[in-house]
Order: C-alpha cells, then structure tokens, then sequence
C-alpha cells in the first residue's frame, strides 16, 4: 500500500465531515442516539472504510478480506453512515436508525444486519471479539487483519485487560487496536469518573506496540493504520494500540467536549445550527485537528 498523500488525507476529511452531517440527521431523525461518541469516532472509521481496511466489502469472501469491530456499540451511526456513503446501505435507510423493525438498531445487530461482524455495546466485550477473530486468522494461515475501535470510559472493563494480557502472548500482529480517547462518558470525564493515565505505558507494559496521534488529524491517522500494517509485513510479532486522542462532539462547537451531548439527540434547533456549522467547515476546507 503507497503512503497515503495530502491530497488523499483531505478528500477522507471532507468525507469524515460530510457523514457528520448523515450523524446529526439520523439522531435528529431518530430523536435519541449518541452523538458526542459517533463525531469523535467519524475520522478513524472513514480511515478504515475508504483506505486502510483490504476488501472493505461484506460481498468479497471472508476469507480474503479485513475485519472491523466496533466495541463502542453506542457510536454506531458513525458506520452506518460510512455503509451508507460506500454503497452498502441505502442512504434513505439511515432516516429509520432506532426504529422498531429496523436493520439500523441503537448499537450495532448482527442478526439483522450481517455487514457488521459482531454485535456490540455491552461495553468491553468487542476486543475478545476481535481477538478471537485474529486468534483463528493467525491458526488457519490467513492474512486477514482485524481492527477494533473502543472507548475510554470502556478501558474501565476488567475483560479489556484480560484481552490486553493475552493478545501479545499469542503474538498477534494481525490485530489493530484503536481508542477513541475523548475523555467522556455517559457519568462524566473519564479522569474524573475513573481514571485510566496513563494509557500508553500501560499498554506498552502490556506488551504492545503503542502509537500516539491526534484522532482527528486525517494524515495522522492514515500514517499510524499503515504504519501498523507494514510492521506486520515486516515481521513485527507485537498487536498495535493507536491511541487516538479526540474530542468528543467534534465539528460541533455547542457539542465539543460537553458530556450531556454524550446521549442526547439533537433537537431541530440544534441540528440546524450543527450543520450551518459543519458546511462551514467543509466550504472552508481543513485538515481536521
């Protein structure tokens, strides 16, 4: 894979910033939701999607294509905005997000919607998901590579650690691990409810190879998921952690950093103010950060 471009990093944050749009919609839409989670999360899920991810297509077979996991279930109208926008979902089905009957449940249902690969949201369950995933790759002699993104206030689950633990003892360097660290959970700040600094030596004491980025920074992101690929090909034995740092309610000034926005739809007047804002930011052009 060539290193990715500026070019390509600003055609991925315009992506980002547009399915933000497609974000406040659907809650708006569905009147309840999560909406600071699904915003700090956009960037690195359309990372993936649109470049990181080989065979990012639930039509080619399973066994020549990447995996996602999205353990943080709640923020899951961010991946159904990233289906949509790749054609896999129509874009008319995102109006239905929570609707009884509806493929596009709350957190994400594999039953009704086979596209993801696990259901989520009972938070800290998503990374053993993932690991067993690239456990069976690894055994059967695949070259399949699993991400999973979490949260931080989900750190706080015991079974994160246990699959912390074990993961580099079964030397996978197919699995990608990236949190979405923006300090906020349904209670509060994250270092205020429970604190989980310092992340990267913990992690690194875990036995992982750590990098750490600025979750919003498009080049960034691409720099860090290549970076992680290429270890593997290089004969790196070690799972990746991408400590993304992030804001919680990124693009939307009244949201940033605001935990009451962690599940709370936007109301009409909120979502007309959130997407003055965000084509603002798209017609000024940026590089997210």
């Amino acid at each position: 894979m060539q290193t990715p471009s500026k070019s390509e990093a600003v055609r991925l944050a315009s992506i980002a910033n547009e399915l933000r749009v497609w974000i406040i919609d659907m809650l708006e839409e569905a009147k309840s939701g999560h909406p600071g989670g699904s915003l700090s999360a956009i960037d690195i899920i359309t990372a993936l999607w649109f470049r990181d991810m080989r065979g990012a297509d639930p039509r080619v077979p399973a066994a020549d294509r990447d995996r996602f996991i999205l353990s943080k279930g709640h923020a899951v109208p961010a991946l159904y905005a990233v289906l949509a926008k790749k054609g896999f979902i129509g874009v008319d089905e995102l109006k239905t997000l929570r609707r009884t009957g509806s493929r596009l449940q709350g957190h994400p249902d594999r039953v009704r919607m086979p596209i993801v690969e696990a259901s989520t949201g009972s938070l800290g369950q998503g990374l053993s998901v993932a690991q067993g995933l690239a456990l069976g790759f690894k055994l059967d002699g695949k070259t399949s590579r699993v991400y999973c993104l979490i949260g931080d206030g989900e750190l706080q689950e015991g079974q994160i650690w246990e699959a912390m633990m074990s993961a580099p003892k079964f030397e996978l360097s197919n699995l990608c691990v990236i949190l979405d660290a923006n300090n906020g959970q349904i209670d509060g700040h994250v270092s205020e409810v429970m604190p989980i600094e310092p992340i990267a030596e913990k992690w690194r004491a875990f036995g992982w190879h750590v990098v750490e980025i600025n979750g919003h920074d498009m080049e960034q992101i691409l720099e860090a998921l290549q970076g992680a690929r290429e270890l593997e090909k290089d004969g790196g034995k070690k799972p990746v952690f991408i400590l993304a740092r992030t804001v919680k309610g990124k693009g939307v000034s009244f949201m940033e950093n605001k935990i009451e926005w962690h599940g709370a739809a936007p109301k009409a007047e909120d979502a007309k103010r959130a997407r003055e804002e965000l084509a603002k930011l798209q017609n000024g052009g940026h590089k997210h950060g």
